[in-house]
């Protein structure tokens, strides 16, 4: 093969993988947040609600502790672009919302002292929890099955799984969502 076909073989393949995360990324974006089938609730919300995890301090924590309250869970990490963008808007719905009843729980896929530091950088004002490949198993267990970051769940107070959002999740998206479970 020439040098000539080599750069254009190259080049056609850089455009397809470029257009595909766009195309993607698109996809992703204009879903909305989506009530799981039955099946994939109970089990999302089984798995999660069984799960324990190490926070910052490395002290073993269960996400059952928050049961009872309206939770959102949501798998991210401190590389993770369209996680670093909502982030903040976790921290100021956390901020509104505490009183009644609402928690935020971010399960970070990475490594301690990083989400230690974004942790700080940012001002994340509920429980951090640190995961490995078994908080993936666990998101996949709660429809993830793509495995993408960021990852977000909601359970309302009765432990069952309300909605799940596979990417950027919007203020609005977000606030219909657990309005009437407040």
């Amino acid at each position: 093969m020439t040098k000539l076909r080599q750069v254009l073989l190259y080049t056609g393949v850089a455009i397809l993988a470029v257009a595909a995360g766009v195309l993607l990324r698109g996809q992703l974006a204009s879903k909305d947040m989506a009530a799981p089938d039955a099946a994939v609730a109970t089990k999302g919300a089984e798995a999660i609600l069984a799960a324990s995890f190490p926070d910052l301090e490395g002290n073993l924590q269960p996400v059952s502790q928050w049961r009872g309250k309206v939770m959102v869970v949501n798998f991210w990490a401190s590389w993770c672009a369209p996680c670093r963008e909502e982030i903040p808007e976790f921290i100021s719905f956390q901020d509104k919302f505490r009183d009644k009843g609402l928690v935020f729980v971010g399960i970070a896929v990475d490594q301690k002292e990083r989400a230690a530091a974004f942790s700080k950088e940012m001002g994340i004002n509920y429980p951090v929890l640190v995961g490995d490949m078994k908080a993936m198993q666990i998101a996949g267990a709660a429809g993830n099955i793509q495995g993408a970051l960021p990852f977000t769940v909601v359970i309302d107070r009765n432990g069952k799984m309300i909605g799940s959002k596979l990417g950027r999740l919007s203020e609005s998206k977000l606030e219909s969502m657990i309005g009437p479970l407040l």
